[in-house]
C-alpha cells in the first residue's frame, strides 16, 4: 500500500481556500462569512483571511451590507464574482458550431451557434471556424466585461477523445478520425488559457447537474442521454461523471438492436442510431434530412386532420421510442441509475417517447417490480455541451483557486 502523504502547511491552505470558494459558489444564496465558517468548519478569523485573498483575485465578492435583528455589525453577503474570470465551451457538431462564454455568477456573457453541414469536412476549415466564432464570442462579452479573463476553453467532440491529449479517435458522424485536433485557432482568442478536448454528452451530461442550487429536481444520479444526428450518453453518479476505465463509456448509439439490420457510419449493423437517431427517425416519417425535428409533432406538418399525430409521424416515433427504451433497459440493468435524462433533440419530443421509454424498462429491468424510474426531460437543452463545459472549466478554478490568487 502507497502511503498518502501529509499535509504541509501550503497544501493545507490551498485546501482551506479551496474550501471556502466552493461554500460560497455552491450556496446557491449569499452566505455571509459566519456563514462560510459555519458550513466548513473553519474558524471566522481564518474564512474572513482567506475571503479576503478571494475578493483580491475577483473570485468572490461582497453586496452591501444587509441589516441583522441582532446585536453586532450587519452581515456581509457573499457571492461569485461577477465578469471576471469566465469559461469557455465551444462544440463542434454535425450540424452547427457552438459557444457561450460563462462567468463565475452563471450569467452568459455571449452565446452564438453557427448551423451548416460538418459531415466530412474538412478539419482545418472547420476548426478555423470554431477559432473566429471564439473571437466573436469573445468580443461580444468583453464589450460589456474588458477585464474579464479567460479562466480555459472546453471543446465537445461527438465522439471518441483520447483523455490528456488533444486526439479525436473517431467520430463517425462527422467522418473524422484519428486527428490531432489543433486548436490553435481557438488560442488565438485566448491566450495562454487551457485548452482541453472532451466528448459532448458527458460535456452536455455535466450541464444537468446542479449549479449553484438551480435546477435541483434533477437526482444525483443519472443516464443522461441525448439525439442529433448520433445518439450520446453519459453516466451520472453522484453527481460525477463515470467515463470507464479509457474514458470512452456511454456510446448509447453503438449498441447494436439488430445484428442484421441497417449499416451505421461506424461500419457495424444495426446500431440503435440507425432506429432512434434523429436522421433514421426523419426518414421513417418521411421528412429530409436536416429538418427540425419538431416537425414530427407541430401541428402544422405533424398533425392529420382530426389533431391526432400523422400516421408516419406516430409510427417513427413510435419505433424510435421502443428501440431507445429496450437499449435503455439494459443500462439500467447494468448499472442501476433511477432517472433518465432526455437531452438534445429528445428534449422537444420528450412528451411522445418518455412514456414509450418508461413501458420498456417496466418491461424489461429485472428489478422493476421493486424500483421506481423517471424519465424527463433535460432541464438544459440547447446548447448543453458548451454551457457544461464552460462550467467544467470555471470548476476547476472554484477546485483550485490558488492559481488565480496575486
Amino acid at each position: 500500500m502507497i502511503a498518502t502523504p501529509a499535509a504541509g502547511q501550503h497544501s493545507l491552505r490551498e485546501q482551506n481556500i479551496a474550501l471556502v470558494a466552493r461554500a460560497v459558489v455552491d450556496a446557491g444564496g449569499t452566505p455571509s462569512r459566519s456563514d462560510v465558517a459555519t458550513a466548513t468548519g473553519l474558524t471566522r478569523a481564518t474564512v474572513s483571511s482567506l475571503v479576503d485573498r478571494l475578493i483580491e483575485a475577483h473570485i468572490v465578492t461582497e453586496l452591501p451590507p444587509v441589516a441583522s435583528r441582532r446585536a453586532g455589525r450587519p452581515a456581509v453577503p457573499l457571492v461569485p464574482a461577477r465578469g471576471t474570470l469566465v469559461g469557455v465551451g465551444l462544440e463542434v457538431n454535425v450540424g452547427h458550431l457552438a459557444g457561450v462564454v460563462l462567468d463565475l455568477a452563471g450569467d452568459t456573457l455571449a452565446t452564438e451557434t453557427l448551423h451548416g453541414d460538418f459531415h466530412g469536412s474538412d478539419p482545418a476549415a472547420t476548426l478555423a471556424l470554431l477559432g473566429d466564432l471564439t473571437g466573436r464570442l469573445l468580443a461580444t462579452a468583453r464589450a460589456t466585461h474588458p477585464g474579464l479573463r479567460v479562466a480555459g476553453v472546453q471543446v465537445a467532440l461527438p465522439g471518441l477523445v483520447e483523455p490528456g491529449t488533444s486526439t479525436l479517435r473517431v467520430a463517425p458522424n462527422l467522418g473524422w478520425a484519428e486527428l490531432s485536433v489543433d486548436t490553435s485557432a481557438v488560442a488565438a482568442h485566448t491566450g495562454d488559457a487551457p485548452i482541453t478536448l472532451g466528448n459532448e454528452a458527458n460535456l452536455a451530461a455535466l450541464a444537468q447537474v446542479p449549479w449553484q442550487g438551480r435546477h435541483d429536481d434533477v437526482p444525483d444520479s443519472f443516464l443522461y442521454v441525448s439525439a442529433d444526428v448520433g445518439i450520446g450518453a453519459a453516466i451520472v453518479l453522484d453527481r460525477e461523471l463515470f467515463v470507464g476505465g479509457r474514458g470512452w463509456s456511454g456510446e448509447l448509439g453503438h449498441v447494436v438492436v439488430d445484428p442484421a439490420g441497417p449499416r451505421c457510419p461506424c461500419g457495424a449493423t444495426g446500431c440503435l442510431e440507425q432506429y432512434a437517431g434523429t436522421d433514421a427517425v426523419l426518414r421513417a416519417a418521411g421528412l429530409p434530412r436536416g429538418s427540425d425535428v419538431a416537425e414530427l409533432v407541430a401541428p402544422a406538418a405533424g398533425h392529420d386532420a382530426a389533431g391526432d399525430l400523422a400516421p408516419t409521424a406516430s409510427a417513427a416515433l413510435d419505433r424510435a421510442g421502443h428501440a431507445l427504451g429496450a437499449t435503455l433497459a439494459d443500462f439500467v440493468n447494468l448499472i442501476d441509475v433511477p432517472a433518465i435524462v432526455l437531452g438534445g433533440a429528445y428534449s422537444e419530443l420528450a412528451d411522445h417517447l418518455a412514456p414509450l421509454v418508461h413501458a420498456e424498462l417496466a418491461t424489461r429491468v429485472l428489478s422493476a417490480p421493486w424500483s421506481t424510474f423517471s424519465v424527463v426531460r433535460a432541464p438544459v437543452a440547447g446548447a448543453a455541451a458548451t454551457i457544461g463545459g464552460a462550467r467544467q472549466v470555471l470548476r476547476r478554478v472554484i477546485d483550485d483557486p490558488s492559481a488565480w490568487l496575486g
